[in-house]
This record gives C-alpha cells, sequence and structure tokens, in this order.
C-alpha cells in the first residue's frame, strides 16, 4: 500500500518526495517560534528540530509508513509545506493521519486544507482506510480549522506524545 502522493497535484501544487536538498528550504518552518508554539518537546534550536523531522520523514519513506509530500508550487516553484498520509498508533489504535504544514509566510492562503484535502480524496479513491484522522494540539486553532473544512469532525481529545491533543477524523 502506497501512501505516498508522488506526481499528484492539486489546483495550485504539485507532491513529490521530499529531497534532503528541501532542507533550506523548510528550515523557516522551524525558525518561526509560532510553528512550535504548542508542541511540547521539540528542540529549541530550528537547524536540530528540522534535522529531527527530515530524519523522521525519510525513516518514514523507508519503512512504508507513509509519510510527507513536499508540497510545490505550480506557478513559482517555491517550496510551499508538507502533507502526507501517516501511519500513526494514537491511544493502542492504528491510524492512518493527514498530517500538515505550511511555511509561515503561506499561511492563510488555503493550501493546507487544498493539500489535505487532496490527500482525503486520494486515500478514499485508492480504499486505504475505512477514516482519516488529523492529530491537533487542542490550542492549535489554525490547524483545527482546516481539519473542519476537510469535512472532518472532532473525535476525541487525548494525550499524544506527551500533549493535549484533538483527534479528528473523517469517514471514508
Amino acid at each position: 500500500m502506497d501512501l505516498l502522493l508522488e506526481g499528484e497535484q492539486t489546483e495550485r501544487m504539485l507532491f513529490r518526495k521530499v529531497h534532503p536538498s528541501d532542507f533550506e528550504a523548510w528550515l523557516p518552518f522551524h525558525e518561526d517560534k509560532r510553528s512550535s508554539e504548542f508542541w511540547e518537546g521539540l528542540p529549541s534550536d530550528p537547524k536540530i528540530a528540522c534535522q529531527q523531522q527530515f530524519d523522521r520523514i525519510f525513516e518514514r519513506y523507508e519503512n512504508n509508513l507513509g509519510g510527507m509530500n513536499a508540497l510545490i508550487s505550480k506557478s513559482t516553484g517555491e517550496f510551499i509545506g508538507l502533507c502526507g498520509l501517516l501511519k500513526q498508533t494514537v491511544d493502542e489504535v492504528d491510524e492512518l493521519e493527514i498530517g500538515y504544514s505550511i511555511l509561515p509566510k503561506y499561511w492563510k492562503q488555503g493550501y493546507a486544507s487544498e493539500a489535505a484535502i487532496k490527500c482525503k480524496n486520494f486515500a478514499k479513491e485508492r480504499t486505504l482506510a475505512k477514516s482519516l484522522i488529523s492529530i491537533i494540539h487542542i490550542e492549535n486553532l489554525p490547524s483545527q480549522k482546516v481539519a473542519l473544512k476537510n469535512g472532518m469532525y472532532l473525535d476525541k481529545t487525548t494525550t499524544y506524545q506527551n500533549n493535549p491533543v484533538n483527534i479528528f477524523r473523517v469517514l471514508l
């Protein structure tokens, strides 16, 4: 079961695998304190945080655990963010998550919703799961708005990686 959206596209973006050379383009995400303001336990050094995220992305690729796709602007070729389908275990249940993160300079332009909706439709067309979740910190209202725009509902509140989170779900 291939969970990567490599080669897929939306109206404004192309999906491709993340490359090690994308590190510098993604680093501004970690340099902006607002990007990690909700999540406890992340390194304070942006380069270390970015490297840990990249290590996890490539580990997911190698172990067929899904993964983040690079989101590339069709009009400019610029790196916009990350979005993908991720195998996760929440409260001892295996789930398929839609994860998304957008560079701060592209916030509030609809990119996260556009990419997340594409992931949902991709999973539905391929019958990859009966439902999808998004794991979102209880205080991260912008990401919760993206989940709601993606047709998700608040399923439950729990703890994930020592953080209080809302689990949003959509049935496929």
